[in-house]
């Protein structure tokens, strides 16, 4: 493993780390605009992160150390999750490892944890959170998978940096298969990130909050931890879709200057989103808590039609 190598593998997790709580606030300062609401500013995330570090972290006195260790470990998945993404390359040190399995797997670790750090103070709202978290990542993770394994199809390979190199070489051609599985990531992304119309991240309402309710009880830093790893979360799944659906722009090399070159590509494509993920959080309307199983229920069958779209065409 060169220099190089490590040089280029810290640069892609420290803008990670960085870009993050960017890619949240830019996406609720587009959502406000389009409710005719005074927007927040561009860095209210980073203010909110500077402001819970200072504060004081209150723990309750039945708290195991599993409730502690949960901020933690969910932030270090996040972090590990947006390494393997191939945001800027697809040569770098923890490439191999991006794998479609081993991705989902990340994602469903740091919501084991949360989940069971929520029921850990035996509160009702922790304990009503956590069951709907399971619940959406029961459903989720099929679907996410089936995505994944849609577009594992073009490239015969479930490695996502091999996904990239393969579709981002291929002449500009629309794949029915692959379109299906980009309407099913988008409803999978919008149920991970607690974002409308699954969930409203800007609400505590007892009878919609989801996400919310798994944090209640998490103040100071390991409230921090949390908002910072759910804006990775969203910078990941971000990622994740556009080394699916629009790969170009991704550098190939592990040269730090290569990396820097794709940076402003990626900046441009991930604003591009979280402008449109906005627009859809705009136009849509909160559904009920038990509607959300048929909504991921359909996005789990366009996924697999996708696959099916693909075989039939292939042969």
């Amino acid at each position: 493993m060169s220099f190089s190598g490590l040089l280029s593998q810290a640069l892609e997790i420290a803008i990670a780390i960085a870009l993050a709580p960017l890619l949240t606030g830019w996406v609720n300062q587009w959502r406000a605009w389009l409710q005719n609401k005074s927007a927040p500013s561009l860095l209210q995330p980073y203010r909110l992160l500077h402001k819970l570090f200072n504060k004081e972290s209150v723990v309750a006195d039945n708290a195991s150390s599993l409730f502690r260790a949960a901020p933690y470990v969910k932030f270090g998945c996040m972090v590990l999750a947006c390494a393997i993404v191939p945001t800027l390359s697809t040569d770098l040190p923890l490439a191999p490892a991006a794998d479609a399995v081993a991705l989902v797997g990340l994602f469903a670790l740091a919501r084991v944890f949360i989940a069971l750090a929520a029921m850990d103070l035996g509160t009702a709202f922790g304990t009503m959170g956590a069951r709907r978290e399971m619940l959406i990542g029961f459903l989720a993770e099929p679907a996410l998978l089936m995505v994944l394994f849609s577009a594992s199809l073009l490239s015969h390979s479930t490695s996502l940096a091999t996904i990239v190199e393969t579709l981002a070489h291929r002449e500009f051609t629309i794949y029915p298969g692959l379109a299906l599985a980009g309407v099913a990531f988008t409803m999978v992304c919008l149920a991970e990130n607690a974002r409308v119309p699954v969930d409203n991240p800007a609400t505590h309402l007892e009878l919609t909050m989801i996400h919310e309710a798994l944090i209640l009880e998490y103040s100071g830093r390991h409230l921090a931890l949390l908002e910072w790893a759910a804006s990775l979360k969203l910078f990941a799944y971000g990622c994740i879709g556009l080394a699916l659906f629009f790969p170009w722009g991704v550098a190939e090399a592990q040269a730090p200057l290569a990396m820097l070159l794709a940076l402003p590509v990626l900046v441009f494509k991930l604003a591009l989103g979280g402008g449109l993920l906005a627009v859809l959080e705009a136009v849509s309307a909160k559904m009920r808590i038990f509607r959300v199983p048929e909504f991921l229920a359909t996005a789990f069958l366009l996924a697999v039609i996708g696959m099916l779209v693909h075989l039939l065409l292939a042969r």
